[in-house]
Parts: structure tokens; C-alpha cells; sequence
């Protein structure tokens, strides 16, 4: 089983740049995004941490950016940082590959899917790579992030113990996450919670969920996953898709997802990926998606019940974590929250207005997207095999056939004044 390692990089403004991001405006919001002028991308260490690994084949980098004005200066960012790496067989997956692949999709009949496939987004995201692994005809995808470095050679080995095959009880083991450490080392998180948030103790409940990580069995029915240490079948990708309306925790909705349809994902033990993520930009903001996250998914999770072809997952089934955010209690305790912080906490002024305006806000957007997911997914296994080892893409994600990007994206070459 040869895997393809997709990696999403989410990029934004140089920093202290101008232009109107529109980040409160808007329900998905990226939580770390990589400035066009950092000077050390993690990016970059990411794919110098994949020279290591042993049977690395090829990798496809997807470029997401916070604002669609700076897509064309992100792409040729991460495609200078990927000519960096000549070792590493990388394929740049940015616009003018978004938009080949949006046309092919109207000539197959699916432009109804194309909003649940881009690069804004998450989910959305997350689609577009297992999209293109299925044209690449990849029996396993694994998903690294770009903010993370893989410490041992034997990562991709580790990351296909056990894919594919059954386990003793008969189930298949069609999707595994690994876990997240920092540089000590630690697996769990270790502050002490705030008073402010006695109504909101999302660490807690984390870390209680995570503990199944270290008892046996290795493999075990998981409640959380990592999307940056994930790894997928494709009797599990071309199956069942990443919700493209989840503002963040898509690796969680996705193990949601999967219970849905009748699956698992599991949880693997020894397989681990060192995290570093940067400070995020706002720890308000953060909530703010934490909410309209939980919201959603409660909504989502009631929705399903009226669908009869759907397994039934409930708030408890998934407790500690998220069960305990995706209850009927979610709205009252993040407004109870948004206000103790606005008391206690730096950016009292976003937590004040989120208190009184963000739980409104997400409840509409639930109302309004809570469905979408549901008609989306039950398209897509269809379109997976229909685009599975699909010529016309293919030769485009191989470099057979190469993208005019001057006719795309208006970035035409200088032409030299004439003698």
C-alpha cells in the first residue's frame, strides 16, 4: 500500500500588513495561518522533517489562504519553499489546480459539490486532498500538518500498522490517528484551568478523552483524532468526506462522521508527531470558533436523527469530549463563559460582544448549514469513484501535463522591450 502524505498550509497577510481580512465576518477562521513574509515558514521544517522518513513517496501540499486577493502570492511561496526540497516528490495543489479540478467536476455532473471542495476551509480542505489522492489512484492518504515535524524514520510504517486489515473483533481498521506531543514530550496539557471558565472546561475533558492513549491495546476505538496525524483507507476516504461547514475540529467531526455511517476511527498508541504550533492570533477569536463549532455540531448531531439511514451518535456516546460540548447545555454555558471571561480575562472587549452576539450568530449558521453536510456526503462516494484515477486530472497532478498559470491567474511574464 503505497500512501500519498497530503499536507494543508494556510497562509495569511505579511504581518502588519493592511487589508481587510474580514476575520470577524466570517465563520471559518484559520488558527495559526503563516504570514507571506515569515521568515522560517514551518512549512519549510515540515517537509526537512519528511527527508527522514523511510518509503515517503509522494506528497501533496494544498495552499489555503485567509483571503482569496493573496492566493497567487501564497502559491508561489510554498512552491519556492517545495523547490527547496528537490529530494521530496511534493505536487503544489493551489488555484489554478482548484480550478481544473472545479471544471472537471461540472463535466462530470457534480458542480453541485464544488462548494464542499475548495480551499477555504477546513473541511473543505481536507476534501480537496483526498480528491486528489483518489486521481492519483493512493490506497491511503495520511495527513501531516504543516505546523508539525515527524521525529522518527519509521513514521509511515508506523502510520499503516494495522490499516486495512481486521482486528479480532471482525471490525476493519479503515482510519487511525496517531497523537500530538510538544518538545517535552507531554501528550496531554498541563495549566491549570481559570475560574473563568467553571462552565467550560474543554481542557479537562480533552485530556480525559486523550487518556485512553497510553492503556492497552495499542489500537482503540478513538472519540478524538488529530488531523495532522491521521491516516484513511480508501474504503474510508472514498466513503465518507470531511464536513466542509465544521468552523473548526474537523478531525473530531470527522470521527462523527464516521460513527454516522456505521465506522470507527481508531487511535494508535505509538504513533506520534512532534506539534509546534505558533501563539494563535486571538484567544477570544478562538472561542468565538469554539462556539460556533459546538453549536453546529449539536445541531448537526439532532439533524442526523430524522436521516434513517444514519447511526445514531449522541452527546454521551462521544463524552467526555466533545459529548460534553455538543449537549443541549452548549449555548448557555458559552455565553456564561463569554461573560466571566470579558471580567477576567485580556480582550474583554470581544468577549463581552461575543457573549451577546456569537451564540445568536452561531445558532443561525447552524440552522442554515446543518443540512448541507448531509447532501454533499451522500454524493460522494459517487464522485470518488467517478474521479478515481480520473486521465484528464491526473496527468495535470503528475506534471504530464502542465497548467498555463499565466491563462488562469493573470500573472503574465514580462515581455522584454524589443532592440
Amino acid at each position: 500500500m503505497e500512501p500519498v502524505v497530503v499536507i494543508p498550509t494556510f497562509w495569511t497577510r505579511r504581518a502588519g500588513g493592511r487589508g481587510r481580512t474580514g476575520f470577524e465576518e466570517r465563520a471559518a477562521v484559520y488558527d495559526h495561518p503563516t504570514p507571506l513574509d515569515a521568515l522560517e515558514p514551518p512549512l519549510a521544517a515540515c517537509l526537512q522533517s519528511l527527508r527522514t522518513v523511510r518509503g515517503l513517496g509522494r506528497v501533496v501540499v494544498i495552499v489555503a489562504v485567509t483571503e482569496e486577493a493573496i492566493a497567487h502570492q501564497a502559491e508561489d511561496r510554498v512552491r519556492d519553499i517545495v523547490e527547496e526540497f528537490p529530494d521530496i516528490d511534493a505536487f503544489v495543489f493551489g488555484p489554478a489546480e482548484m480550478g481544473s479540478l472545479h471544471r472537471r467536476l461540472e463535466q462530470l455532473e457534480f458542480a453541485d459539490l464544488i462548494e464542499g471542495v475548495t480551499l477555504t476551509g477546513y473541511g473543505a480542505v481536507r476534501n480537496a486532498g483526498l480528491i486528489a489522492a483518489a486521481v492519483l489512484g493512493h490506497e491511503a492518504v495520511i495527513f501531516v500538518d504543516d505546523d508539525e515535524l515527524v521525529e522518527s524514520p519509521d513514521f509511515l510504517e508506523t502510520a499503516l500498522y494495522g490499516l486495512g486489515a481486521r482486528l479480532q473483533d471482525g471490525t476493519p481498521l479503515l482510519a487511525k490517528s496517531g497523537y500530538y506531543v510538544d518538545e517535552q514530550g507531554r501528550w496531554q496539557k498541563h495549566e491549570e484551568p481559570h475560574w473563568s471558565d467553571m462552565f467550560w472546561r474543554q481542557e479537562d475533558a480533552f485530556n480525559a478523552a486523550l487518556d485512553v492513549v497510553m492503556k492497552p491495546p495499542r489500537l482503540q476505538r478513538a472519540k478524538v483524532a488529530f488531523g495532522g496525524i491521521l491516516a484513511l483507507h480508501r474504503d474510508m476516504f472514498s466513503a465518507v468526506s470531511f464536513d466542509p461547514w465544521v468552523t473548526r475540529g474537523e478531525d473530531i467531526d470527522y470521527v462523527i462522521n464516521v460513527r454516522m455511517h456505521g465506522g470507527d476511527v481508531f487511535i494508535d498508541d505509538e504513533w506520534r508527531i512532534l506539534h509546534m504550533p505558533p501563539a494563535a492570533v486571538s484567544e477570544a477569536l478562538r472561542f468565538r470558533q469554539d462556539v460556533y463549532r459546538f453549536v453546529y455540531e449539536h445541531r448537526k448531531i439532532e439533524f442526523a436523527k430524522s436521516q434513517v439511514d444514519l447511526r445514531q451518535v449522541t452527546p454521551r456516546s462521544m463524552a467526555p469530549y466533545p459529548g460534553e460540548f455538543i449537549d443541549s447545555s452548549v449555548g448557555w454555558r458559552a455565553f456564561a463563559t463569554a461573560l466571566l471571561r470579558a471580567v477576567a480575562r485580556p480582550e474583554k472587549g470581544r468577549y463581552l460582544r461575543y457573549g451577546f452576539s456569537a451564540v445568536r450568530e452561531a445558532s443561525e449558521y447552524a440552522r442554515e448549514n446543518c443540512q448541507n453536510y448531509f447532501e454533499f456526503q451522500r454524493r460522494w462516494p459517487l464522485l470518488m469513484e467517478r474521479i478515481w484515477g480520473d486521465v484528464a486530472l491526473e496527468t495535470l497532478f503528475t506534471g504530464e501535463r502542465r497548467i498555463d498559470r499565466t491563462a488562469i491567474t493573470g500573472r503574465f511574464p514580462v515581455v522584454p522591450a524589443s532592440e
